[in-house]
């Protein structure tokens, strides 16, 4: 099973508590801070409602 590299690219500041939650949730904590998760459906839903402030790259 590929994971996912997901990195967060853009501050959480001024953002809705649901988006601050979702990065949490992933375990991003501070800008350019990356982490590795497996590539699963949940996951994926948390990278599409943050779309716009993480970028990501599938690794093996």
């Amino acid at each position: 099973m590929a994971n996912l590299k997901i990195t967060l690219v853009r501050s959480l500041i001024g953002r809705p508590e649901t988006e601050r939650k979702t990065a949490q949730a992933l375990g991003l904590k501070k800008l350019h801070h990356s982490v590795v998760r497996p590539d699963t459906p949940a996951v994926r839903g948390q990278i599409k409602k943050l779309a716009h402030l993480v970028k990501y790259e599938v690794v093996e």
